[in-house]
């Protein structure tokens, strides 16, 4: 293990590097390195004898958030201090971890897909018990966001000893469930969020319908010269699964398709891109509970959205994105093989059943990305589930201060009732 340590204002954070097996079940596969940094307050309140907790970030494919209280980032960041030193995971493939990209590829578009079977939930729970271990922690605590929560549902399948709690933001995943039934779930409900943003600002149906003609025309082109095609433009529907993002979507949609300003937002706005490109080559994965995943988000559009521009999708990743965006087209014949990979089961109801940590689990009504019948399912498989269903927040309530955390903590800690 490798450490340094600095400090900002108001926080101490160690940073630690560990060479761990690419394959934990085969250490003479090769290694990488995992980074985590040790967040600490100061302030005179013994933050370096209060007990850990471990955030694992959305996704996949994102590093953690790089720490401040100068402003606060993340906003629950200064909350979870009150009570806890912070782990931030970078994640294997993101961040200072050894990155997924062309310089850690390692050749083929067969052997990049080998290597990447080896970066799901189950590799990361492994690195984390790593991590755990280097630290000399007996029981922490994980704070899962979305993919992180689904990630201590496996953590929480195999090594519940390991853990004094879990909060879980967003991110009870189905169990047990074919992945179609998740898409198709997700579909319905970005059709009802559709219709509601349009209900909102009805003028941006003509805008998007408009758009979605001159799209297929080859007439929106972003900065780096791609064309945008009408199924990647229908992407922007994400947007209508976060805090503030109908907000964000309708301000760009009132901006001139032609100008330079339109362009370089509709790129940002765009949820699949090449700064992080694990988290498109990689994301049906995530769903896959001993499957094959074969484009399923693809495979589930109902033809009601495929026959409607106007109708928006969430976080439905479509074949032909790796034949257009150029910064993603290199990882084309790796995503096929990924889509035909027959993925491990990572979740096993008889040991979650068995699971007997307490866990406080913020469960959003109208979720875009993980559908509430399926969380609420999964909740009732944990022995000690508390449960907190909410329609204030959107899929990343967690970032939106400290509320979602603060309640979360409560529920846990029993200072909260349901």
């Amino acid at each position: 293990m490798r450490t340094t340590t600095d400090r900002l204002p108001g926080l101490t954070l160690t940073d630690i590097t560990l060479d761990l097996p690419l394959d934990h079940a085969n250490p003479g596969a090769g290694t990488i390195e995992v980074f985590a940094r040790v967040v600490t307050g100061e302030g005179g309140k013994g933050g370096e004898t209060k007990p850990y907790m471990v955030y694992l970030q959305g996704g996949p494919g994102s590093e953690a958030p790089r720490p401040s209280l100068n402003p606060d980032n993340p906003g629950w960041l200064r909350r979870a201090l009150e009570d806890y030193r912070v782990v931030m995971l970078d994640q294997r493939g993101t961040g200072r971890s050894t990155p997924f990209g062309p310089a850690s590829a390692p050749g083929t578009s067969t052997e990049t897909a080998e290597y990447l079977t080896h970066f799901r939930a189950d590799e990361i729970v492994n690195d984390c018990e790593a991590v755990r271990e280097a630290l000399g922690v007996r029981q922490w605590t994980i704070l899962g966001q979305s993919f992180g929560g689904f990630t201590a549902l496996h953590y929480l399948s195999l090594h519940p000893g390991s853990l004094a709690g879990v909060l879980i933001t967003g991110g009870l995943s189905a169990v047990q469930h074919p992945i179609e039934d998740i898409y198709a779930a997700t579909w319905l409900t970005m059709v009802e969020k559709s219709e509601q943003y349009y209900r909102r600002f009805p003028g941006d149906r003509d805008r998007m319908r408009n758009l979605s003609r001159q799209a297929a025309a080859n007439e929106v082109v972003l900065p780096n010269g791609d064309a945008v095609s009408p199924a990647r433009l229908r992407t922007l529907g994400h947007k209508l699964g976060t805090q503030g993002g109908a907000e964000q979507l309708h301000f760009l949609l009132e901006r001139d398709p032609t100008s330079l300003a339109f362009r370089h937002d509709l790129a940002d706005a765009l949820p699949f891109g090449g700064r992080n490109p694990l988290y498109a080559v990689f994301h049906e994965s995530s769903y896959a509970d001993g499957v094959r995943t074969r484009w399923a988000a693809d495979r589930t559009m109902p033809d009601a959205v495929r026959d409607e521009p106007t109708l928006l999708a969430g976080e439905h990743l479509h074949r032909s994105l790796f034949d257009e965006a150029s910064d993603l087209i290199p990882w084309a014949e790796t995503a096929d093989l990924l889509a035909e990979h027959p993925w491990p089961q990572l979740y096993f109801p008889d040991r979650l059943a068995q699971a007997d940590v307490p866990v406080a689990a913020a469960v959003y009504a109208v979720d875009a990305y993980v559908p509430l019948e399926f969380s609420l399912e999964t909740a009732a498989l944990l022995p000690d589930c508390r449960t907190w269903v909410t329609s204030e927040y959107e899929h990343n309530g967690l970032r939106m201060g400290s509320g979602v955390l603060d309640h979360l903590l409560g529920l846990l800690s029993g200072r909260r009732w349901l």
